[in-house]
């Protein structure tokens, strides 16, 4: 999803068939796109504004609670920058966010993943914290750790290999 598609979302909020000024109600459509956008990332939260309408949608990264929508009213600046969709070599797990990256769940608790461990799709690999928030990274695919490109506590970029997996 590109900001193209986060502005039309945006302006379904203010105009959408559902949405009439002041009444409250928000487009379930934008809702269930931003859902999906919420699991395509690994993120756990999204919020959009579109003139002075307000749109946020979060999930719970443990325990697996469905998203949910909160109408907020303050307005938030618009983004500025279109994100490029991260694109990870064959076998390459991509950091979805910047943030700083945790091998474990907890310090001197055991890593995640070791180099040469199995591992199954949606396997905790990381958690990457961003804003104050914890995002758990998990495998797209079953397979084996080749290596691990990041050690505990560093700084990741937008896209950035964390660890590769064949």
């Amino acid at each position: 999803m590109n900001m193209k598609d986060m502005k039309s979302i945006g302006a379904r909020l203010a105009s959408g068939p559902k949405a009439k000024s002041g009444d409250g109600l928000i487009d379930a459509a934008a809702i269930r796109e931003l859902a999906e956008l919420l699991t395509e990332t690994g993120l756990t939260e999204i919020e959009i504004e579109h003139n002075g309408a307000r749109l946020r949608v979060a999930r719970q990264s443990a325990g697996g609670m469905p998203a949910t929508a909160v109408p907020m009213q303050e307005p938030t600046p618009p983004a500025t920058v279109e994100t490029p969709k991260a694109k990870a070599p064959v076998g390459g797990v991509p950091s979805p966010m910047v943030g700083t990256v945790y091998a474990s769940p907890e310090p001197n608790a055991p890593p995640f993943i070791k180099v040469g461990q199995s591992v199954k799709e949606g396997d905790t690999l990381f958690i990457v914290e961003a804003m104050k928030t914890m995002n758990p990274i998990l495998a797209t695919r079953a397979g084996t750790v080749t290596e691990i490109c990041v050690t505990d506590a560093q700084p990741v970029e937008f896209g950035q290999i964390l660890a590769y997996i064949s």
